[in-house]
Formats: C-alpha cells, structure tokens, sequence
C-alpha cells in the first residue's frame, strides 16, 4: 500500500518547512527519509500520519486522499526517538493499549502480544514496567507496540537517535528484517548517511525542505542526480571545487589536471563542478590513480582507527577521511591524493553528469 504526496507543501509562518513535493514511496518497502537536522523529514512524517495538514497539495494512501483525515481513522503507527511508554503500565499492557483501543478480544490480544515480545526479545520482561528496563528496551516496547496493531502505515522518526552505540547497531540490523514480513510500507528518518546504507531499501534524500532525489539507497548514494544529493548523502560533507574542462583533461588550476573518464570527453568545454567524498581523498598514495595535490592541514581528528583531516587544498575547504592514525600540527604542509576515478561531476544547473 504505497503513500504517495501530491504537490505538498508545509509553511508554518512565514517560513517554508516543505517545498512542493511530489513523492510516492513503494509499496510495503523499506523507505529511509534521510536529511540533516531542520531539513523536514519530521514535517513530512507528521504530514503523512495526519498529525498535520499541508498547506497546499494532497496526500493519497492505498489509492484513497486521505488529506484531512484525522490520524485516529488511519491505519498508521509512528515510533518517535524519545522513550514514549507508559510508565505506569507494565511491558505487556504498554505493548497491548493500541489492540484494547480497538476493543480486540482479550485471547488475540494475548496471542499477538506475546509473538510481538517474542520477536523483540521482551517476552521475558512482560511483567516489568519499562523504568526497570535499558534504553535499548524501552525502545523495543515502543516498537513492539507499533508493530502489533499491525498498522499498514509505520513512521519511524529517528528511533534510534537516543540509543548508545551498541544498542543502536544491533536494534539497527534488526529493523528491516523486523518488517519485512509485515506488508507494512515504513519510513525510517535519519541524519546519517551510513545508516541509510546500512538499512538498505529506498531513500529519499532532503535538502533544506525539498526532496533532491528518491530511488533505491544504494543507487542514490552511488549515482546521486544531483549535488544536493551528493551533500545529504556523504559524511564528512563530499569536497567539492570549480574544474574546467579543456580537450581531455579536467584542469583544477594551472598546475593540478588529470585525464577525463573516456565517456565524458566530448564534453563541451566549460566550467564544470567536481565531488569527491573523503574517504576518496588519501593521505597515502595508492596503486589506483590518483592525482597529487599538496595542502594545508587546518584541523586533525585522530580516533582509535582512523583520521579525519581538514584541509585547505588551493582555497577549497576538503576533508580527507583514511584508516589509521595520521598525525598532523596545524598549519603543516602535506600531498594528499585524489582518487580521481571516484570523482563526481556536475554541470552548471549542479545535475550529475553521467559517466
């Protein structure tokens, strides 16, 4: 049962939260709205449960316009990145109070609860109030509760945001998994790109109130349409830097060129604007090809693993991210290298062009 918005737009004020949006998420697929803070991915769930009207365009679920239909007579479940439990009611009763809602018979209500912890892992603390449980699973109760009304519609704002590291991957892995057999069409917002991958399925990617691009995740991150895109979806944020194309080569400036992809030669001559993610900036040369720049170090994060290093390389602002530890002082001279078959291009209008 695919949702689908029509022309949707929020303005709250006099600020636009949603630009015209028209989007149509896949039916009983794994959708992930992923976009840095204030980008409107809370807005755009708030608007397809019902908690809000758009200013202007419709919303259609299961083929029904369902704008202006309260949330209470939509089929919809949200799961939200705070703790919302009961904390009065125990595990079982907080897992249970959508189904008692909806004046279920007290033998399914049994029956569906008691799967429902099953497949959490809480069938063990179903007597318990959520206050004597972790983080980790007072987030499942939240889930589980979600799932058991067995809602064709399941919203998921961040839920994992709260969690500390380990909870947070392993709750990760498990949520598509959790709905793949449910027929339920979800949406999972997120600020994080790696997270997006990791949960596979569909993404829509936000920038600044608008969506830049909807498709498979994979695709999206590997072949982004457009320069929006490719900012949403990198982590350290993608470098980017004015290239001009003359002949065969891609020219940064005077003394920094490379060969242009054997596709994209016949190019028309012209200013052209290249990405390439951090991790495709090394700080060691490789056998791939790549092409020597040498900049200058402004900031270095050095974890247990790897280095981030900020860069000033010929005026552009770049971050390099490589495994190991790379020690630098601030104001240090260093190569780094440009892994330039992973490079992205642009055109003018910032639409990718295609290799």
């Amino acid at each position: 049962m695919a949702i689908e918005l029509k022309g949707v737009t929020k303005v709250v004020g006099t600020e636009t939260h949603i630009y015209p949006t028209d989007l149509r998420l896949e039916e009983g697929a794994f959708n992930v709205l992923l976009g840095t803070t204030l980008s409107g991915k809370t807005t755009l769930l708030r608007l397809m449960a019902g908690l809000e009207l758009p200013g202007s365009g419709e919303i259609w679920f299961n083929g029904e316009n369902v704008t202006g239909v309260p949330v209470q007579k939509r089929s919809v479940s949200m799961v939200y990145q705070q703790f919302i439990n009961y904390p009065n009611f125990t595990v079982f009763d907080n897992i249970a109070s959508p189904l008692r809602v909806a004046c279920v018979a007290r033998s399914e209500i049994n029956s569906r609860v008691e799967n429902m912890a099953g497949l959490l892992k809480l069938d063990n603390f179903l007597g318990r109030q959520p206050a004597e449980l972790s983080g980790g699973q007072q987030q499942r109760i939240a889930i589980a509760r979600a799932l058991v009304k067995n809602s064709n519609l399941v919203l998921l704002d961040e839920p994992l945001a709260n969690l500390d590291y380990k909870l947070r991957e392993e709750l990760r892995d498990e949520m598509p998994r959790l709905f793949a057999d449910t027929g339920a069409t979800v949406v999972y917002t997120t600020t994080e790109p790696l997270e997006a991958l990791m949960l596979g399925g569909n993404t829509a990617t936000l920038y600044q109130g608008a969506v830049s691009q909807y498709g498979n995740t994979a695709t999206c991150y590997r072949q982004p349409a457009n320069l929006k895109t490719a900012k949403v979806f990198s982590d350290p944020p993608i470098n980017t830097a004015q290239v001009t194309k003359r002949g065969e080569r891609f020219y940064l400036d005077d003394k920094i060129s490379w060969v242009a992809p054997t596709s994209l030669r016949s190019l028309k001559d012209e200013v052209y604007t290249v990405g390439l993610r951090p991790h495709h900036l090394s700080l060691e040369d490789s056998e791939q090809e790549t092409v020597s720049i040498e900049a200058e170090v402004e900031i270095a994060e050095l974890s247990g693993s790897e280095s981030v290093v900020h860069l000033n390389v010929r005026g552009n602002a770049w971050v390099s991210e490589s495994t190991g530890i790379h020690p630098f002082e601030m104001g240090q001279r260093t190569n780094v290298y440009m892994q330039v078959a992973q490079c992205l291009y642009f055109d003018h209008t910032h639409k990718l062009v295609q290799i």
